[in-house]
């Protein structure tokens, strides 16, 4: 990992454990990893890999068992209510649902009017219907139309924009993606993820962008890690790592993707179950020793002693 005081957000050296011994539950062990202006992260893993938890502790939903969250090179308090308050405005989430993210009783006039009164109290009446205007208009959406639509009218894809806007309308400079085309028509998802891609560089935000799908990793992100048990176990350039992957896990989720150049019934794509149970064995072990593949390309090596 680089120096986390030149991140925007860093997790440094952060865990999260829930319950008691014998049931206690490591979530997230020593996780760390950086967040920077115009870059996307990937934080890719399967259900349950500790994804969800990392996204929480960044949006200060969990506090750490151990470990600081940097903002900005200074860790972030929670005794001091002013500048926790400018953390939550810097740091916004798009949900995974965008059904459910929008209260279904208010237009997206509304959605988006209301933190524009809360957080930018510098505009006043028509400065508010502009920027109103103005957000719509950034994620693609006509505002004459969509405005005065209840979230019912639109559809999956432009709630998901207007969920985009939202995070934009209270100064957002780190946006956290929890899986946010995986409820979205296959056609639409594209729109979703050039549009992040459009706001990352134009914007200069810093994205967080969580995925089951590795695949989609390289097309959105610069930098990506892959997590399983609750820790890294590869991490690097997207590039690098896709194209070469070194922790057995890794590869492991690369396998899944659907190759079209091969037949599923040849046995090249057929992985047996004895050798997935013993990658996902050996990955679970706790993983201390790093191993530098080449620069910009990280491994933790596996528990056997080898490096994969």
């Amino acid at each position: 990992m680089s120096d986390p005081q030149t991140a925007i957000l860093a997790l440094d050296r952060v865990s999260k454990s829930f319950g008691t011994a014998p049931y206690k539950v490591n979530a997230a062990q020593s996780v760390s990893f950086e967040l920077h202006a115009g870059r996307t992260l990937a934080l890719v893993g399967e259900s349950g890999s500790g994804k969800t938890t990392c996204a929480r502790l960044v949006m200060r939903e969990y506090m750490p068992s151990e470990g600081q969250l940097l903002f900005k090179g200074k860790p972030v308090s929670t005794d001091n209510a002013k500048a926790l308050a400018a953390y939550r405005r810097s740091v916004q989430m798009i949900f995974q649902d965008p059904f459910s993210s929008l209260n279904p009783a208010h237009t997206i006039d509304y959605h988006l009017r209301r933190p524009l009164q809360l957080h930018r109290r510098d505009l006043r009446g028509k400065q508010i219907d502009a920027a109103v205007e103005e957000l719509l208009s950034r994620v693609k959406l006509d505002p004459k139309i969509v405005a005065r639509k209840h979230p019912h009218e639109l559809s999956g894809g432009q709630r998901q924009r207007v969920n985009i806007a939202r995070t934009l309308a209270v100064g957002a400079e780190v946006i956290v993606a929890d899986e946010p085309t995986s409820m979205l028509d296959v056609s639409v998802r594209l729109g979703v993820l050039n549009l992040l891609n459009e706001m990352k560089r134009d914007m200069k935000l810093a994205l967080l962008y969580i995925t089951h799908d590795i695949a989609t990793a390289r097309y959105v992100a610069e930098d990506i890690v892959v997590m399983y048990a609750g820790q890294i176990v590869e991490w690097g350039d997207v590039n690098k790592v896709i194209d070469n992957p070194q922790h057995p896990y890794t590869r492991l989720l690369l396998s899944a993707v659907p190759d079209p150049e091969m037949r599923f019934d040849d046995p090249k794509a057929q992985l047996k179950a004895a050798d997935v149970d013993e990658v996902r064995r050996l990955s679970a072990v706790p993983q201390d020793r790093i191993v530098a593949v080449e620069p910009g390309h990280f491994i933790r090596q596996i528990a056997s002693g080898r490096a994969a």
